[in-house]
């Protein structure tokens, strides 16, 4: 999605033999995708039962398309899970710390308030074009993503000037404040790559990056879309238990998914449902892994036009959705939400967790003129094709309101077709998953609650200018001032949830997933999330 973000992993709830969506087991930002037909390819790497440790080709099973966009300037969707593996950017966030830790710079400093940043980079590394990597190459590669102004590229947004003093110093000048090692860990638009080298990746037979892994094969719209091979000159060296090769073999079906974990046949899958995950933990040749994210549901409400420009029918339909009976219905893949930031990051608040109240629904109802002693009130939604969590909510939320005399037509949408018909105000709802581009809340403001003429994630169509401003001091007051960010970001939470009633957050996702038992060193991190980082993996034995 941004191609905007986004496709990332959606949870699956219901039926066993689900189909996992862009949202619902690989989701795209804001997004879900689409279930991918099975193309009928049966042959796919095997996983690392297949021969011996420094043989072993490690198969991540995602259950959409990998690819959307290759180059790593304006990336912003679901090769997340493969690009982090093939590019670096200065730093990584660390999720137990909670802090930015060196990658391609070793070392860093700043001054003049948060106003001038100084990276040292790390010495050695060259990137899989052949190529040097030094501060005019890292300056050129940052300068190409901010021109070109896509995707993420608005984490740069503070930065007036970049210098390379020498070939292992890269300084920025900013024009505000800003944790510009935050920033450049980013899992979009902080990589650096090869400029000369980066007008060939197109095609997806080359890469301009210095991570552990280059491309090997990209077969669009195969099984098996995307093989990685180590890159045998990686600044990090190599160890001979180390997977040298990665596999995405591409399994629309969760059932079909699970199957072949259990087979050995893939080594990763990135959601199960509640009842596959249960089962998982008593199976011996798999592990499980259960750990709090930072992406969220939301359900955005037109603000612009329809009849939920009345702040009340707005307000009715928050109080409408039961938060209690979905979380149980998710059974563990989903935790409760407060607010729009997930915990975990700088401006979650926990005085913000919605309630369900029909009667105090239905009463906003009968204020606005709707109810069930008036005329039907008929409201159109979008969700995600194929994401159960999704279809649960629509469920649930259908049957409340239907109570109340209010006909909720909820429409199933590929990603692409959802959100082409949100960016022309198409529906009364919009259902979407967020989750931040760096390990911070600014993301979920400036994308989806800013004021844009031409709405791209701001789905709620909010235009207020109060808002504006206090969005657009949030990165000055994060480097600045951190209580007087937490009270910002408080601030804002209520105006957006309660004064303006733009949005509801049902849940923030528990991430679920399912690994080979040989597999060792797996951490989830949800400042990238589904990605694994395979270079620090092994197979045991």
């Amino acid at each position: 999605m941004r191609w905007h973000k986004r496709l990332l992993v959606a949870g699956v709830v219901g039926a066993v033999a689900v189909t996992a969506s862009a949202c619902a087991g690989g989701q795209v930002r804001g997004a879900d995708r689409t279930p991918k037909p099975s193309t009928g390819e049966t042959a796919a790497p095997q996983g690392t039962q297949a021969g011996k440790a420094n043989d072993a080709t490690f198969v991540y099973a995602p259950n959409l398309d990998v690819v959307t966009d290759w180059d790593p300037a304006t990336s912003y969707s679901n090769e997340i899970i493969a690009m982090s593996n093939i590019y670096e950017g200065l730093t990584r966030y660390n999720a137990q710390t909670r802090k930015p830790e060196p990658r391609l710079a070793t070392e860093w400093t700043s001054a003049a308030g948060g106003k001038e940043w100084t990276f040292k980079l790390r010495q050695g590394v060259t990137f899989h074009s052949g190529a040097t990597l030094d501060a005019e190459a890292a300056k050129k590669a940052i300068e190409r993503t901010m021109k070109l102004n896509a995707g993420a590229a608005y984490i740069w947004g503070a930065v007036d000037k970049i210098e390379a003093p020498d070939a292992s110093t890269l300084k920025f000048t900013l024009k505000y404040a800003t944790p510009l090692d935050l920033v450049a860990s980013s899992g979009y638009a902080a990589y650096i790559y090869d400029t000369a080298a980066v007008e060939k990746v197109k095609d997806g037979k080359t890469d301009a990056g210095t991570g552990p892994y280059t491309v090997d094969t990209w077969q669009k719209g195969k099984e098996t879309e995307l093989t990685l091979k180590a890159f045998e000159g990686y600044w990090g060296g190599w160890k001979p238990e180390q997977y040298k090769k990665v596999a995405f073999r591409v399994t629309p079906e969760i059932t079909t998914a699970w199957q072949l974990l259990q087979k050995g046949e893939v080594n990763f899958v990135e959601r199960l449902n509640p009842q596959l995950i249960a089962q998982a933990g008593a199976v011996d040749n798999v592990q499980t892994s259960q750990t709090p994210s930072f992406q969220n549901l939301l359900v955005l409400f037109n603000t612009a036009g329809g009849p939920t420009k009345d702040v009340r029918v707005r307000q009715a339909l928050q109080l409408a959705i039961d938060y209690d009976g979905l979380l149980a219905a998710l059974k563990g893949a989903g935790q409760k939400a407060s607010g729009l930031v997930p915990q975990g990051l700088i401006g979650y608040t926990a005085n913000l967790a919605p309630k369900q109240d029909l009667v105090k629904a239905q009463e906003l109802l009968q204020q606005a003129g709707y109810g069930p002693d008036n005329p039907e009130l008929k409201l159109k939604m979008t969700y995600a094709q194929g994401d159960e969590d999704q279809k649960l909510l629509v469920t649930l939320l259908s049957s409340a309101l239907k109570g109340m005399n209010v006909d909720l037509q909820a429409k199933p949408m590929a990603w692409n077709a959802q959100w082409d018909l949100g960016k022309k105000q198409g529906q009364d709802l919009f259902v979407m998953y967020w989750y931040p581009d760096y390990a911070d809340a600014y993301s979920w403001f400036l994308n989806v609650f800013r004021s844009a003429d031409k709405p791209q994630f701001n789905l709620s169509y909010l235009k207020n200018a109060e808002i504006d401003k206090a969005i657009d001091g949030l990165p000055q007051l994060t480097a600045t001032d951190r209580f007087a960010a937490e009270q910002s970001y408080e601030d804002l939470q209520k105006k957006i949830i309660q004064d303006q009633a733009a949005v509801a957050v049902p849940y923030v996702q528990t991430y679920q997933r399912a690994l080979s038992r040989d597999v060792q060193g797996y951490a989830d991190n949800p400042a990238y999330p589904n990605v694994v980082f395979f270079y620090d993996l092994k197979p045991a034995g």
